[in-house]
């Protein structure tokens, strides 16, 4: 029987030969590697399982609960891992006894119970609540639209209480309410699951965008507008720690790296070397040195120059990526890709329908009937790419929000076609930016000869001869030569990048609606 297990913000699929507790937990000390912790048993909704409960709790959901590990001494489930801070703000007092010490706060998991009935209370009574309450027993999902208009409800609700600027706890109450009424929302990878909604560290979320907006739209019936108020509505610029363009220490242990002359020597050599495997030798043996001047703001633009076997040499991306995170993390995109692509799509049907939205979702499952258009069609796995970025679009960005561009226009950052009987010149010519983007050259669009790189006005042919290991190229090369995502796809490559590869992930900046897919795709 498979368990699906939440230990120390780590999920995994656990096998176990029969459904008793006692095979469980040895399973779970067995797959996390836990050998000295007395531990607990919860459900979903953080309640502890005791043995002689779980084989009865097993017959009514055996399908459908998330269960959750966490250490006897820890006074708070894995819901929230800063634990007194969460206790504070979850516990609820009684307003006829405002003395109550600290010996009167309640578990942690009486706090998930409350802010669980918190939620629930304003949905009943709310117009509109109930019919949300419906679409999630019905579907055991809450559309994009239903999701607005269940934040709408909630921060009403709030700010009817306690004005435009409710409490941090009341958010915090709010958000973790909602995950737990809702638990397909959760996102299984953050500290908490419920950032998505509030994130009481930075302030965003789905509650405070909607607070924002109901606090603009007050001052401007009011009639006030002040400079101050507009800056403190944008998102930070911030992106957090790591990225493709973070120093990184190697994951692979490298164990001759050439320096001074002999680094000068084997540029030379590979410069006029005609045999890959040795190029591939010395480009390893030249990595730290390829880094450093990647890295140096002054020199970053000699490296295609200075290696210019990156032009001619292909698998070279593939291997210096390999070499930063290990062939685990390089192989996730390829692994996993199968198993998502049907997720995204079914989640793009979701989305408003556009014939460019729905052209996109029949390449994506193959039922393209129109023989004449076949030229201008994707195959399945490129196809799905493109969905995903509709499923996270531009955003206007900056501080000077800049002019949102549409998703059509995003799409050139990631896919040009070529027709194969055209010069490869002429794309360069009119490419402009430094930002890579893949060029598909072929006599058709689901009929690809050649992948190639665009980067800094030149041509990296890619290994690749599929679409989506062209794609997984094109994400690598980003980490490889340092380089920003383009602000209208950060999202998607967000995502890719900490829910696929899992890179940095809980330390790079996620947008809400990053988290918000993740839940959905992965719950």
């Amino acid at each position: 029987m498979l368990f699906t297990v939440i230990y120390g913000g780590k999920k995994k699929l656990i096998k176990v030969d029969g459904a008793d507790y006692t095979s469980l937990m040895t399973q779970v000390r067995k797959k996390f590697s836990i050998s000295d912790k007395d531990l607990t048993l919860q459900n979903d909704t953080g309640v502890e399982v005791d043995e002689d409960v779980f084989t009865d709790l097993l017959e009514e959901r055996s399908h459908d609960i998330l269960w959750r590990v966490v250490d006897k001494d820890s006074e708070c489930s894995v819901l929230d891992s800063s634990c007194s801070s969460q206790t504070d703000t979850l516990s609820v007092s009684s307003e006829t006894d405002d003395s109550a010490g600290p010996s009167s706060k309640r578990p942690c998991f009486d706090g998930v119970f409350e802010a669980k009935q918190f939620v629930r209370d304003i949905l009943e009574e709310k117009a509109g609540g109930p019919a949300v309450l419906s679409e999630y027993k019905e579907h055991g999902k809450l559309t994009d639209s239903t999701r607005r208009h269940l934040v709408n409800i909630v921060v009403a609700h709030i700010t009817d209480k306690e004005g435009r600027v409710p409490s941090k706890e009341t958010k915090t109450r709010c958000a973790l309410g909602i995950v737990t009424l809702f638990p397909s929302m959760k996102d299984p990878y953050s500290r908490t699951g419920y950032e998505h909604f509030y994130d009481p560290k930075s302030n965003q979320g789905y509650i405070s965008w909607r607070l924002k907006t109901v606090s603009r739209q007050s001052k401007h019936h009011g009639g006030h507008h002040s400079k101050k108020d507009a800056r403190s509505s944008g998102t930070s610029d911030s992106e957090g720690s790591g990225g493709p363009t973070a120093h990184r220490e190697t994951c692979n242990h490298l164990e001759q790296q050439l320096e001074g002359d002999q680094c000068k020597e084997a540029i030379s050599f590979m410069n006029h070397c005609v045999e890959k495997d040795l190029i591939f030798e010395k480009m390893k043996a030249t990595f730290k040195h390829i880094q450093l001047l990647i890295h140096d703001a002054a020199k970053s633009n000699t490296v295609l120059s200075v290696f210019p076997r990156f032009l001619d040499t292909k698998g070279l991306i593939l291997q210096d990526f390999d070499i930063q995170f290990g062939t685990e993390t390089a192989s996730r995109l390829l692994e996993q890709w199968d198993s998502l692509k049907s997720k995204i799509i079914a989640e793009a049907r979701t989305l408003t329908s556009t014939l460019h939205l729905n052209s996109l979702l029949s390449d994506a499952q193959g039922n393209r009937q129109d023989e004449d258009s076949d030229w201008q069609v994707w195959d399945s796995d490129m196809s799905s790419i493109l969905l995903l970025a509709n499923l996270l679009p531009p955003s206007a960005g900056g501080r000077n929000k800049s002019t949102k561009i549409s998703i059509r226009e995003a799409m050139y950052h990631i896919v040009q076609f070529h027709k194969a009987c055209r010069s490869l010149t002429e794309h360069i010519n009119k490419t402009e930016g430094f930002q890579p983007h893949l060029l598909a050259v072929g006599s058709a669009k689901n009929i690809i000869h050649d992948f190639y790189i665009v980067l800094d006005g030149k041509l990296l042919p890619c290994q690749a001869k599929s679409s989506l290991a062209a794609f997984d190229e094109l994400f690598k090369a980003y980490f490889v030569f340092s380089v920003s995502y383009p602000h209208c796809l950060r999202a998607m490559y967000t995502f890719i990048q900490t829910t696929i590869y899992k890179i940095d992930l809980g330390t790079y900046r996620e947008t809400p609606r990053v988290k918000d897919l993740r839940a959905k795709l992965l719950n």
